[in-house]
């Protein structure tokens, strides 16, 4: 199942906690939100603008968030998480966020998806998935040169998309462990 929502949509935070709630039934456990990506590229830069985001609004909660603009977890790292949330949080589902190249129609686009994503496949590398439902943020169009464009993506969509799924996840976090 994949729920779609644009930045623009002024519903777009409420349909994504919906689909966020949707997607990870019951938890038997405090779910770990994984924000992937870098501060080097303002592209990849969605993971961890989310991420500080998300620690900021829910401090002091118990909610478990990796990968910020101070601590990012890049998609090489990508290997080494997946063990380490396996061993840290063994009853957790694991949301994944990362951003993403597509077609120039889907730029702009928050995809919320019931499964891993793969990190680094807008940049042709062949890393391990990780997560057990997905946030992508289509920032750029995909093309041969995907990683030069992440680097010409426009700061202002992505903090705005990053603000949407914070909203959701934060509000995901309020009613499910009551921060």
């Amino acid at each position: 199942m994949e729920y779609t929502f644009h930045f623009y949509n002024s519903l777009a935070e409420t349909g994504a906690l919906m689909a966020l709630n949707g997607l990870l039934g019951d938890l038997t456990a405090p779910p770990v939100i994984l924000c992937i990506g870098s501060d080097l590229a303002i592209g990849d830069s969605l993971g961890p603008v989310t991420g500080t985001l998300v620690r900021k609004r829910l401090k002091g909660s118990g909610a478990y968030v990796y990968g910020t603009l101070k601590n990012p977890v890049t998609a090489k790292e990508v290997k080494y998480i997946n063990d380490f949330l396996r061993k840290t949080h063994p009853n957790s589902k694991v949301i994944a966020i990362d951003a993403a190249v597509g077609e120039d129609s889907d730029v702009g686009l928050i995809k919320i998806t019931d499964g891993a994503l793969r990190p680094g496949s807008g940049a042709n590398k062949k890393l391990g998935k990780v997560g057990d439902v997905s946030v992508l943020g289509i920032v750029a169009k995909k093309s041969a040169f995907s990683y030069s464009l992440l680097n010409l993506t426009r700061l202002n969509m992505v903090y705005a998309m990053s603000e949407i799924i914070a909203g959701a996840l934060c509000s995901l976090i309020d009613e499910r462990i009551g921060a």
